[in-house]
């Protein structure tokens, strides 16, 4: 494996008892970052934010302090529960502050640090600042950053993680953002049992149903789920039917190109099990759904992804078997280790 270890200790500066009070000497100590061998290349730069053990634990702490949100109750981690592979399981769509709905369902956040863009629609382009979008938004936190760095600066315990964190110790929006991306960059998905095949190691023996699946995935799926993170990143019209009460636009919402209407970001399979329910709108509540959508249900319109209408025909053909194997497979794409890592976890 290609292992990253960043040896940088941060200095701890202490201005004034006031500004410090609670605090004490304390050297924090560098995460290693570890790409699995059967990873692309990471694509967040960690020499710009070199992940640490209290930069970490401050991370986490914002990611599950609902008092980020405008009702002190929403946090990050109420849209993403670790158990369902960081996805708001039971939502078709999220439910945010004041039980307000959106639009769109609640993504995975594993291995973000693999991603060049982020949401559905490739809005934003860096982990640092994908959460504002979220954060700010007024259906789903709408919080506000001069609020939440007042709260901050008020909060011993607050104080105490960004003066071990950081060196400079402040207590501001880019350090706040640069914690966050550290906790994301950890939440690393990478040790299910197709990951085990891959590389294989113990445990990483596949059923004949699994294999035959793997094999079908290979010729039929990969091409847009593409390597082992499963996604080739692009954004696609999957031949959804459009919802005329919501018309989402997809990605021509940021980019406004004619081409890029009913398009979205290709989603990592990772977990797929644990994540349902399924598409940008969770229209489907199963595997078995999402199979009969492909082989059967994909809907004609001109920005149709080439590969669902070739030869005449809409869809990718598929037999009762082959989508029976399918969903074998995609099983095999399930992390345990991942979903019951108490690093990650909020207590």
């Amino acid at each position: 494996m290609k292992i990253y270890y960043f040896l940088w200790v941060f200095a701890l500066l202490f201005v004034s008892c006031s500004d410090n009070e609670g605090t004490e000497d304390y050297t924090n100590l560098p995460l290693s970052v570890v790409v699995p061998s059967n990873f692309p290349a990471m694509a967040y730069d960690i020499s710009q934010n070199p992940p640490t053990e209290k930069g970490f634990e401050l991370g986490k702490k914002l990611f599950y302090d609902g008092r980020l949100a405008s009702d002190g109750l929403v946090s990050c981690g109420f849209c993403h529960m670790q158990e369902y592979a960081f996805t708001h399981h039971g939502h078709t769509v999220s439910h945010g502050v004041d039980n307000l709905v959106g639009t769109r369902n609640a993504p995975p956040i594993q291995n973000l640090a693999y991603q060049t863009s982020f949401m559905w629609d490739g809005v934003s382009t860096h982990l640092d600042l994908q959460p504002l979008i979220p954060l700010t938004s007024p259906i789903e936190m709408n919080g506000n950053l001069n609020a939440i760095l007042a709260m901050m600066k008020g909060d011993a315990a607050y104080k105490k993680l960004f003066n071990q964190a950081f060196a400079d110790g402040a207590i501001t929006t880019e350090n706040m953002l640069k914690a966050l991306s550290q906790f994301m960059v950890m939440v690393t998905s990478s040790n299910s049992k197709f990951d085990k095949y891959r590389r294989n190691e113990p445990g990483g023996t596949l059923n004949s149903d699994e294999l035959a699946g793997y094999a079908t995935f290979n010729a039929k799926c990969a091409s847009c789920h593409a390597t082992d993170l499963m996604t080739d990143e692009s954004f696609r019209n999957n031949g959804l039917a459009v919802n005329p009460m919501v018309n989402d636009v997809g990605r021509y919402k940021v980019t406004e190109l004619d081409a890029d209407y009913y398009k979205f970001r290709v989603p990592s399979l990772r977990n797929v099990e644990k994540t349902a329910p399924y598409m940008h709108d969770g229209r489907f509540g199963s595997l078995e759904s999402v199979m009969n959508h492909y082989s059967s249900g994909v809907t004609d319109s001109p920005t149709l992804d080439p590969l669902l209408k070739s030869n005449g025909t809409l869809g990718i053909p598929l037999t009762a078997t082959e989508r029976l194997q399918l969903v074998a497979f995609l099983k095999t794409l399930t992390d345990n280790q991942y979903l019951t890592d108490a690093r990650f976890s909020e207590y």
